[in-house]
């Protein structure tokens, strides 16, 4: 994700069709590094959420309001001394840097009209919200930084702002094509590189996006480039840069499956290629921070509390796989038995003329017509050596048995837990951890603990789609809603599909008695590919079958089931075009 120069200037876009010329009505700091200010337009009430993280600084406009702390700090303090009740009258940008500059007219205590400044730094680790005064003498700022931090720039009160030009990268605002081609595409470096290194606010996202539209790799290195190709780079940089100084933005969030993973002020069409990828757009570049942090933190938060769970299935499936191979590999010893069985059978034929301390039999295998050579014991009789054959057949053979049976024991425990393994990846609430906790306790792979008293856990949904065609679509998150919808919700009549041979969710369709379009069909296909291991695969075979069909074996694992006949499609499981119901 990149928050660079060009998002800034989509925030500055908007921020001017918004709030300039507005009153800041209210300044709070709910969080140590961030200000929440509220401000009345033309327009009406609007709320600017700023934020100085190191690890995540942005500037958005939103409706939502945050806590603040009983006693406001003393930089929040200041503002409202100086800036309360203060009139926006500039928003800019200084060139293509990740900063903005609001300027704020007030009435000081003689009632004389005053200006103050408010540089927004949205640069990373060194993020920082800085108040100044007319001549951009520094009055305070939400971090200090002291010579002992910053060698560079000390940001303390009573010191001169300015931005420091420590890369000395130029302003691409400023640049021609004919300067592009002879300054960035020069340097010793890949092209991508080239870009985000020669001139400010551009990220490697967009360098690489310029190179796409170019049709040019990223990576290559710029003495690789002929001088035509020089050209129509140059060309696409400055056609990208010409609609950021038209304010033609095109905010949208890229999504891989559901991730969110990248956002973006222009439309990124090196992810129009990959149908795993789906870019949502927006009319509002606030829309997309705010729906992109929040999603971003919901999955991080899904992730983080389902460490604990991924860590317990991986070690158990760690386990029964190193046990499987073990006992695949004695299974494989015990294959030699029929031969001790024959050797005892063909010494109980051929050994009443043996002689007496004789190590071999050599004697004609009936069952092949080959000669073959049958070590023996010489202390023992044929008889006697042929009852130690037999026995070391027996005890080969009980094995045998229990290794078959334990093998087919342990595939079904790893087939479970890949299936436990599938629905974590599918997780996106808390609720849907609970149950593959609570699923995880009942098969006994956590051990149970006792409820509170008055304790409820919230119960998880399944997902809901609703088809092109007006049918409804469920589909498990985990194992015991699986055998819920395929044995509980769906009736006879309904149709059930399933990734082949692999892990993956039950997919109910509702048919309500009615016949299912070929449209149908296909999409709920589309979806039981989306929801299994198989997800990231071009093509995928999907079974499908009426769920009178579907079987659950007496004693089996949550979620298994078997079916002896059955449709299969092959499908693309790209769901993006298939409408969720809330």
């Amino acid at each position: 994700m990149a928050f660079d120069g060009i998002v800034v200037a989509n925030i500055i876009k908007e921020l001017n069709e918004t709030i300039l010329d507005g009153r800041i009505s209210k300044i709070a700091q709910p969080e140590s590094d961030a200000l929440l200010l509220t401000i009345k337009g033309k327009q009406g009430q609007h709320r600017l959420l700023i934020s100085a993280s190191a690890s995540l600084p942005f500037v958005y406009l939103t409706q939502t309001n945050k806590p603040s702390p009983m006693t406001a700090p003393n930089f929040c303090m200041l503002l409202r001394k100086f800036i309360a009740n203060g009139k926006i009258v500039r928003i800019c940008q200084p060139g293509l840097e990740r900063i903005i500059c609001f300027e704020i007219e007030h009435f000081d205590e003689l009632g004389d009209l005053r200006k103050k400044k408010m540089y927004v730094e949205l640069m990373g680790k060194h993020s920082n919200i800085i108040f100044c005064n007319e001549e951009d003498r520094i009055i305070d700022s939400i971090k200090h930084i002291p010579a002992s931090i910053s060698s560079v720039r000390e940001v303390l009160p009573g010191r001169d702002y300015f931005i420091p030009n420590t890369q000395e990268k130029q302003d691409p605002l400023s640049a021609t094509p004919e300067s592009i081609a002879l300054t960035a595409l020069n340097r010793p470096l890949s092209i991508g590189k080239a870009f985000y290194m020669t001139y400010t606010g551009i990220s490697p996202t967009i360098a690489n996006e310029i190179c796409h539209r170019a049709g040019l790799d990223a990576d290559a290195h710029t003495d690789s480039l002929s001088d035509n190709e020089k050209t129509h780079l140059a060309n696409e940089f400055f056609w990208v840069l010409a609609d950021i100084k038209d304010g033609s933005f095109a905010p949208c969030i890229i999504k891989k499956d559901s991730e969110p993973i990248e956002f973006s002020a222009i439309h990124l069409h090196e992810y129009d290629d990959f149908a795993q990828y789906h870019i949502e757009k927006y009319d509002s570049i606030s829309q997309v921070l705010e729906q992109f942090y929040a999603q971003r933190d919901q999955y991080t938060r899904i992730r983080q509390k389902s460490f604990d769970l991924r860590r317990i299935v991986s070690t158990a499936l760690e386990r029964d796989v190193k046990k499987l191979s073990l006992q695949q590999k004695q299974l494989k010893d015990t294959e030699k038995r029929e031969k001790y069985k024959v050797y005892g059978e063909l010494l109980q034929a051929y050994g009443y003329g043996l002689e007496e301390g004789a190590k071999k039999l050599d004697a004609l295998n009936y069952y092949t017509n080959e000669m073959v050579s049958i070590p023996l014991d010489s202390q023992l009789s044929a008889q006697e050596n042929a009852q130690k054959y037999f026995s070391k057949y027996n005890k080969l053979k009980r094995t045998s048995d229990a290794l078959l049976e334990l093998t087919v024991e342990v595939q079904n425990e790893i087939t479970y837990l890949e299936s436990v393994s599938n629905a974590l990846d599918i997780a996106v609430t808390e609720e849907d951890l609970s149950a593959i906790k609570e699923e995880l306790t009942v098969s006994g792979f956590i051990k149970k603990h006792t409820a509170k008293k008055g304790a409820k856990a919230a119960k998880s949904k399944p997902f809901h789609y609703r088809s092109s065609d007006g049918f409804d679509i469920f589909i498990g998150k985990n194992n015991l809603q699986n055998e819920e919808l395929t044995f509980k919700v769906a009736n006879g009549g309904d149709w059930w599909f399933h990734a082949k041979g692999m892990p993956g969710s039950h997919v109910i369709v509702k048919t309500e008695g009615k016949e299912l379009p070929d449209r149908t069909f296909e999409e709920a296909a589309r979806l039981a590919g989306y929801y299994s291991k198989g997800r990231d695969v071009e093509k995928l075979e999907i079974d499908y079958l009426q769920r009178k069909i579907v079987k659950k074996p007496n004693g089996s694992a949550p979620g298994f089931v078997v079916y002896y006949t059955n449709y299969s499609m092959v499908i693309h499981p790209d769901i993006s075009d298939i409408p969720v119901v809330e």
